[in-house]
């Protein structure tokens, strides 16, 4: 690997984020700006913004690797990211989030929860839920870039992981949600060039997508035994319906992450950033585009890695890489494709990290400073040291994510991204959707439902979740059994499936029970629902 084309190359990029940088720094004059871009965010650089969040190194280096490994059934993810991820995000709750968020003068996620509801709680607890939940999510995306700097710049996995947080928590400091934006949308198209060669070539390489395919499919024989005996079917078939590979693939991976994004706050906030309806629907094509390209090359890149690697050593993916699937697709890129190729590839997988763990320090250091911190501090004083004391979240939320990166074991991003999503579901998706299209819901009921929704899906995770309890080690330690409930399909039903509905129902019933809402808070939230081309003024 040439060193001098490799550093010509980097100097370029980080000059270009420098200049992004300081550009959306010299726009941020106010809090406004810092949190939310003023209300004013193009389109295009919204919807990139917004997929590149979406679409981290977990999908490409991640989920690449669990398909690598599984096969092409996880594709199906990629369609939900699509249809429910961008299509029902943007026309069906993009557009009352943002006229509701208006209406509210809300900043964060939590404070829009917190002003719809008149509620200090909702609003201080969400956003201690944000901090706390999502360094595990910024952990896995710094694994997945540092993982590749490991295999193809042979950098030390500690020093890679060091010098990818310096360089986002230089920018996102300083610039805040523009700063995160504006390169986002430069990451972008990055990530979308070098995805689309990526594609087409490795189908020439493997000889056009027929033999490819086809070739995929003739080695159903050597599909992996684990996967096998949980129910797998081949590399280009859905598993048996029931199995536990069934139940992993569509609760944990499909359904926890294909409709779990719909509640994820550092995605919501997007919403507000725009000033009209008419932005958030010209952002649909450049961001379903987006998504159409990006898992969807990561999944059948990662499943066709295994016909090349037995083509060339005679072994299946998983197997070349020693167990460890977070490797499998920087390991085949650098044995692949051509030189060149690994430089620019290696740029989209630092714009993939770096866009989306700029976006999560954003909505940490947002929750620290607006929601934790703005709500026990007195009212008057708080904007003052607004931007200050969200600055010092954006550094505990790095410094913690650092210590997850180097904690966790190997074969996590994927699993990792799962988690949070869920998590995030299980605490806020009911609440959310009750807010944006429910009058009736009241504070009790929201706050039931989000208490509920945290503290089940906490206890699923750690006491009957199979992946996450076995582990973790703390239902043996204290039950003296690896999962409370062994029977099938209870150790492999994902945490998203009953927590959901248990925050569902208690959101329902309590809010049926308990004193409706005044009119003056429904009012004020609803104010503008009805306009459907209100614009910032």
């Amino acid at each position: 690997m040439d060193i001098m084309i490799l550093a010509i190359v980097f100097i370029i990029y980080i000059f270009a984020l420098v200049l992004v940088g300081y550009y959306a720094w010299k726009g941020t004059e106010s809090s406004e700006d810092f949190m939310i871009g003023g209300k004013d965010t193009h389109p295009a650089i919204m919807a990139l913004s917004y997929g590149a969040t979406f679409i981290s190194t977990a999908a490409i280096v991640g989920f690449g690797g669990v398909a690598s490994e599984y096969g092409m059934s996880v594709l199906w993810l990629a369609f939900l990211n699509i249809i429910i991820g961008v299509f029902i995000a943007f026309v069906f709750l993009g557009k009352r989030t943002r006229r509701m968020g208006h209406s509210l003068g809300s900043l964060t996620f939590p404070e829009f929860l917190g002003k719809r509801f008149n509620s200090k709680f909702i609003h201080y607890f969400s956003g201690l839920v944000i901090f706390c939940a999502m360094p595990l999510y910024a952990a896995v995306v710094l694994i997945g870039a540092a993982r590749f700097l490991e295999s193809s710049l042979m950098i030390d996995f500690g020093i890679s992981l060091f010098i990818l947080s310096v360089i986002i928590t230089f920018y996102v400091f300083f610039g805040g949600i523009k700063g995160v934006m504006y390169t986002d949308a430069l990451q972008g198209v990055i990530m979308v060039c070098a995805m689309v060669f990526l594609l087409g070539f490795v189908y020439w390489l493997l000889g056009g997508v027929t033999h490819a395919n086809t070739a995929l499919t003739d080695m159903v024989g050597l599909y992996p035994a684990s996967a096998t005996a949980t129910g797998g079917t081949g590399w280009t078939t859905f598993p048996e319906l029931g199995s536990p590979f069934w139940w992993s693939l569509v609760s944990s991976t499909l359904i926890g992450v294909g409709i779990g994004v719909l509640a994820q706050p550092q995605l919501i906030v997007r919403f507000m950033t725009v000033k009209s309806d008419r932005e958030l629907n010209r952002s649909v094509l450049v961001g379903g585009l987006f998504i159409a390209i990006m898992p969807t090359t990561a999944y059948i890149v990662g499943s066709l890695s295994n016909v090349y690697f037995f083509d060339k050593l005679g072994k299946i993916a998983v197997d070349v890489v020693g167990g460890n699937v977070d490797k499998v697709i920087p390991t085949f890129i650098t044995m692949a494709l051509p030189e060149w190729f690994v430089y620019i590839f290696l740029l989209s997988l630092l714009a993939a990290a770096m866009s989306t763990i700029s976006s999560q320090l954003h909505t940490q250091g947002t929750a620290f400073g607006v929601d934790i911190y703005g709500t026990l501090r007195n009212k008057a004083k708080q904007k003052s040291d607004q931007i200050t004391v969200t600055r010092l979240g954006i550094l505990i939320a790095i410094i913690l994510a650092l210590v997850l990166a180097f904690s966790l074991p190997g074969s996590i991003v994927a699993l990792g991204t799962s988690l949070f999503f869920e998590i995030c579901a299980a605490a806020f998706l009911p609440v959310f959707l009750g807010a944006l299209y429910w009058k009736g819901i009241t504070a009790k009921g929201a706050i039931a439902g989000i208490v509920s929704g945290t503290f089940v899906s906490l206890f699923w995770l750690l006491f009957v979740f199979a992946k996450t309890a076995k582990g973790l080690g703390l239902c043996k330690a204290i039950f003296g059994c690896a999962t409370l409930l062994p029977a099938m399909p209870w150790p492999y039903i994902d945490v998203m499936l009953i927590a959901v509905p248990v925050s569902a129902i208690f959101t329902l019933v309590v809010s049926l029970l308990t004193k409706p809402p005044a009119q003056e808070v429904i009012d004020k939230a609803f104010e503008n629902i009805g306009n459907k081309g209100s614009e910032v003024q």
